[in-house]
């Protein structure tokens, strides 16, 4: 959806901050017993740290990685939403595992069991993690991408040229 790398750094900071803003919230939520008001605030904490992470992570390597692996299960002649959600599915599938690793060497302080706590954790998460990029993060940071780009993204549709 973006068509340039400004555009592509934008795009990858909001989704970067919806999806991990809500799995931070999720894990203190599950860990805490349920969710309460305080959880919204508790997850700025542990945001500092991971949202850079899963940006970089995101940006740097993933990115390129899911394109490679979706277009293996897709063609570009396949309906755009189709394309779209094959690759969201396969982003969850690469981010979710090295997230998960990432939040429980940091956060769960697992000792000599980081790799059950590793899976554990990541068994957890990814039907979560899942669920909201499909039906609610993605949705939600497409849309708001478009409305920031409204005008960009309309030039470069008829005709895409040297500024798209």
């Amino acid at each position: 959806m973006p068509k340039t790398k400004a555009q592509n750094i934008i795009f990858t900071i909001l989704m970067a901050f919806a999806m991990v803003y809500a799995m931070i919230c999720y894990n203190i939520a599950v860990n805490r017993g349920g969710m309460t008001n305080e959880v919204f605030l508790l997850a700025f904490h542990e945001l500092v740290i991971m949202w850079p992470l899963a940006f970089v992570l995101e940006f740097f390597a993933v990115e390129k990685l899911s394109h490679l692996i979706a277009f293996r299960i897709v063609t570009p002649k396949d309906r755009p939403i189709f394309i779209t959600l094959v690759i969201s599915c396969v982003i969850v599938c690469l981010m979710c595992p090295v997230m998960s690793l990432a939040a429980a060497i940091l956060f769960k302080h697992p000792g000599k069991e980081i790799i059950a706590v590793w899976f554990q954790t990541t068994a957890m998460n990814f039907p979560m993690a899942l669920c909201w990029q499909i039906f609610f993060a993605g949705p939600f940071v497409r849309l708001v991408f478009r409305s920031l780009f409204k005008k960009q993204l309309e030039i470069c549709e008829p005709q895409p040229g040297p500024e798209c």
